[in-house]
């Protein structure tokens, strides 16, 4: 064969596959473009962020100006924007000291009730110090953390449960601790000075956490977020916790077993309790939970009804730093959703988590409490009896 011929016959193979890989390729990209444009690649035509309109409500307006300082986007442009006017005066004032600003930027403020002014003239405080603290609870790691909400005068619902579900225990590998987390009791609110007997507690059970802020309804909030900067600080290394009310009835044991059948991947996200959904601000002010529309407006994300819920060490800790973008808001469990949703996470429904009580008929019945974990509410002397009962060796279910 000449070599005029093999080049020729050379030639045609190269335009072959040339030809062949240019069909694979034209299969491949139409294939892959066939339904809704799948794999084009899809260039805006505008600005992908969204421009923040400002909200009238004036919880909703701070909130957006704290989301906007954390914004990368808007934190990188050179120019200056409408958002940056809306943060430029975020700073301005001491965090502790009363903002000024919201006589003019709250419409009804004059006609609020206190603890509304109060709550909105200090809402960017959280710089509270700890009177009394238990820096070597965690010093072995917890299993579970029970963490009770509790009034200074409160001392019979915290012996009650010392004695009943919130025992400390150390079995194997299981360890529990109890911290009851407290306020300020000041005389402005009525309240004896009970300062001697709450020392003489503090060092007799090594389980109270003080705070020197007041403790009120709308400051519940401010010790869900001042715990979290506890644990993160000192009982980071805990697995889980259990949060609730001093006037609720846990079932420890039921809790722990629980906690055990836990895979890994699970555990790392866990917030059960009784999820509230759909909810919304009360408007009528008789109301407990009533919100006026120009403190808030929209709906509430999903989040744990009061009483209690139960969380992972680790969710704890993500909380805990989500909190610092979330301004405190007056409902404590209300504001842990939106924490919850600004890490992209839901509360989970779990029927052992009962709120709103049993039904009356089954109350008296101690077979109703052995599968459930918790119950609302309960006087210190009902607690013990139920956690004696249940601790029953004879006890027939």
């Amino acid at each position: 064969m000449s070599v005029g011929r093999r080049r020729l016959k050379l030639l045609g193979i190269l335009m072959m596959v040339n030809i062949f890989i240019y069909v694979i390729v034209e299969v491949s990209k139409s294939g892959s473009q066939d339904k809704n444009a799948k794999g084009r690649v899809v260039i805006p035509r505008s600005k992908f962020w969204r421009k923040y309109t400002p909200h009238k409500a004036y919880w909703n307006k701070q909130q957006q100006k704290l989301e906007l300082l954390y914004n990368p986007i808007l934190s990188l442009l050179s120019n200056m924007t409408v958002e940056e006017n809306l943060v430029s005066n975020l700073s301005v004032l001491s965090s502790c000291d009363p903002d000024p600003l919201v006589h003019s930027e709250v419409s009804d403020f004059a006609n609020l009730p206190d603890r509304f002014k109060d709550f909105l003239l200090y809402l960017r405080c959280r710089n509270y110090s700890l009177l009394m603290d238990q820096p070597n609870k965690c010093e072995q790691k917890p299993f579970l953390l029970l963490a009770i909400k509790s009034l200074i005068p409160h001392f019979d619902r915290r012996q009650a449960i010392r004695e009943s579900w919130g025992k400390e225990i150390e079995s194997g590998d299981v360890i529990v601790r109890r911290v009851f987390l407290l306020g300020q009791t000041p005389p402005e609110d009525h309240f004896p000075d009970l300062s001697h007997m709450i020392k003489f507690e503090s060092d007799t059970h090594h389980d109270i956490l003080l705070w020197n802020y007041r403790d009120t309804f709308f400051n519940l909030t401010l010790k869900e977020v001042l715990f979290l900067k506890w644990v993160s600080s000192s009982c980071a290394n805990v697995q889980f916790i259990f949060k609730g009310d001093d006037d609720v009835f846990v079932n420890t044991n039921q809790i722990l077993d629980y906690l055990k059948s836990l895979s890994k991947e699970k555990a790392k996200d866990l917030f059960i309790g009784d999820v509230i959904k759909d909810a919304g601000p009360h408007r009528e002010k008789k109301l407990k939970y009533y919100i006026p529309e120009s403190v808030y407006e929209g709906s509430y994300p999903p989040y744990a009804g009061g009483g209690g819920f139960l969380y992972s060490g680790d969710l704890a800790l993500r909380l805990n730093n989500a909190s610092d973008q979330v301004l405190l808001y007056p409902i404590d469990d209300v504001y842990t959703g939106m924490c919850l949703q600004k890490l992209g996470l839901a509360p989970e429904k779990h029927k052992g988590f009962k709120t709103f009580d049993i039904e009356e008929k089954y109350r008296n019945n101690i077979c109703s409490y052995t599968n459930l974990m918790l119950v609302h509410s309960r006087k210190p002397q009902e607690m013990i009896k139920i956690w004696t009962r249940l601790q029953d060796p004879h006890l027939n279910c």
